[in-house]
């Protein structure tokens, strides 16, 4: 299953290997450097996750690791490598669940003998591997997965996430929809049954609470994750008609909810409103209903804010796999990679030049600051270990022309207006009313 690919092999149509392989390794020229860094990369390749998530944040790693090893990434990360280091990288299904993902990263830490690990979307997948991670003393570098609870729940060293995690969705949502004055005086939740869906759910109902404090919830339902089908969620939710449906569903679910909700006309009577959406309009196109709201979990995708860094990215990732928009999973993989890149080369000029071990590595990225193609990371909570970043909420329309969905009405939040404070966890602040956030 883990099976070598050289530069010629690895094409656009590799996507369909690597779910049958499970792994691959991108590899440069190795006479390029004397000493090369090897790199786990954990993602989605088979399953209901893999489409909208997994195969575009393998395709990002592809992008961004042979962009570093030719040295044709923008300054300042355009240096060859890592450091002058050819990058290796060996890539690994997360499918499978999390008693699986746990051997899967020991066996890349004992057996692949990988430098560090960038990796998973699945909540229950971080909660689980961040303290086998920890208890190896191996750097490991959450790239997704949205639970607050991973670093407000346990204290790590060698364990990093870098990109907000999902409190900011939905304290970016709730102020988005204040903000455009929609009314609301009712609410139908949908959301999944494991850590993601129920902290989800939790963050937008109480910052729902607190700009909306007569709002009530009609329908409130949790269908198991990988569900599939929702005739019965969909008949429920249309018995109990509300201003807007709200879901952090995601991957396979989220499209599939939408495709069996919209024909019997759930959101001409229900506004709807998704966390989370943006990595299912490649594939729904025109069958997501136009005005629906929604978030990136970030400033992503076609809500991104136009920079030199974006263009870059944006154009490089078509360029190399010909996709009709880039998605939250790619721009969170490209920035998590960003990050390590400068970690490594902070840490070798730090300990004169040698490959750094995962105390360097740890010591350099905690508290780092970067550009990344959806605006500055900034690893500012649980003692530098958890980023905090901008985000943008917008508006669904589907464009003809274009043959693609575009996004209208944007709104842009700094990171210090959606992200809570290095003293406070997630939910006691939004319940306390977003104490110190700075939303000028």
């Amino acid at each position: 299953m883990r099976n070598q690919f050289s530069r010629k092999q690895f094409g656009r149509q590799t996507a369909i290997c690597l779910a049958a392989a499970g792994i691959w390794s991108g590899l440069a020229n190795p006479a390029q450097a004397q000493e090369s860094f090897k790199l786990g990369v954990v993602t989605f390749l088979s399953g209901p996750a893999a489409e909208s998530f997994g195969v575009p944040a393998a395709n990002a790693a592809k992008v961004m690791v042979d962009a570093f090893n030719k040295g044709a990434a923008p300054k300042p990360y355009d240096k060859k490598g890592f450091g002058g280091m050819t990058v290796e990288t060996v890539l690994v299904d997360e499918a499978g669940g999390a008693t699986k993902q746990v051997q899967e990263l020991r066996n890349l830490y004992q057996r692949e003998n990988v430098d560090a690990v960038v990796g998973y979307v699945g909540s229950g997948d971080c909660l689980a591997v961040a303290p086998a991670a920890e208890e190896m003393k191996k750097f490991l570098v959450l790239f997704d997965c949205g639970s607050p609870r991973i670093f407000e729940e346990a204290n790590y060293k060698y364990v990093f996430r870098t990109a907000s995690h999902g409190a900011m969705d939905n304290v970016a949502l709730a102020r988005y929809l204040k903000s455009r004055n929609v009314k609301i005086d009712s609410m139908n939740l949908i959301n999944q049954d494991y850590a993601w869906g129920h902290d989800s759910r939790a963050d937008f109902v109480a910052a729902m609470q607190q700009l909306y404090p007569n709002a009530k919830p009609a329908g409130d339902l949790l269908p198991k994750f990988g569900a599939g089908q929702y005739g019965t969620e969909v008949s429920a939710l249309a018995r109990q008609p509300a201003d807007i449906v709200y879901s952090s569903l995601w991957g396979g679910d989220l499209a599939a909810f939408v495709l069996q909700a919209a024909p019997r006309g759930l959101f001409k009577r229900s506004q709807l409103v998704l966390s989370a959406g943006d990595h299912v309009l490649p594939s729904l196109g025109d069958k997501m209903p136009d005005g629906t709201i929604l978030g990136a979990r970030g400033a992503y995708g076609i809500l991104a804010a136009k920079s030199p860094l974006n263009d870059w990215f944006w154009k490089t990732y078509q360029d190399a796999h010909g996709q009709a928009a880039v998605v939250q999973a790619s721009y969170r993989m490209a920035q998590a990679l960003l990050g390590v890149k400068l970690a490594v080369e902070k840490a070798m000029a730090k300990n004169g030049g040698k490959k750094p071990n995962a105390d360097e590595l740890a010591e350099a990225l905690r508290g780092l600051e970067w550009d990344s193609p959806g605006g500055k990371i900034q690893m500012a909570l649980a003692g530098g270990q958890q980023a905090i970043q901008p985000i943008a909420i917008g508006r669904t329309k589907f464009d003809a022309g274009k043959k693609m969905v575009v996004a209208e009405d944007v709104q842009h939040f700094k990171a210090e207006c959606v992200n809570p404070p290095s003293n406070m966890k997630s939910l006691e602040w939004i319940k306390a009313g977003f104490p110190g956030a700075r939303c000028d």
